[in-house]
């Protein structure tokens, strides 16, 4: 039985990546080993590794992530000023999902979604 998912994303510098996520994402730090960083919000994980010659503009890296208050998290990074990504703002999707898009400072794509009902 599968429980739990937690994505590996490439990091080139953890003190950068730790401060995005915790400031302004809100994410708290469970370890961080500098060569390896683990993230928590709520009930999700985010693991990142160290990848130093990292070429953002080369990087797939991409999680999707699920939420129940997709409005309200949306306005909450709005309101903190986090860049959400240009093609990413809030949107209904034709395949019944509200979403929209971030790039961390390492071009991870972060992509929240809640399903319409």
């Amino acid at each position: 039985m599968l429980t739990h998912i937690h994505p590996k994303l490439p990091m080139r510098d953890s003190v950068v990546t730790k401060f995005y996520y915790i400031h302004q994402l809100g994410f708290q730090e469970i370890s961080d080993y500098g060569d390896y960083l683990i993230l928590s919000k709520d009930d999700i994980e985010l693991h990142f590794f160290k990848f130093k010659d990292l070429d953002p503009k080369l990087n797939y890296g991409q999680v999707y992530i699920r939420t129940n208050n997709i409005e309200g998290i949306y306005q909450t990074f709005l309101a903190d000023g986090v860049n959400i990504h240009p093609n990413g703002p809030l949107t209904t999707k034709p395949w019944g999902q509200q979403e929209f898009s971030l790039l961390d400072p390492d071009h991870n794509l972060l992509t929240f979604g809640q399903a319409i009902r």
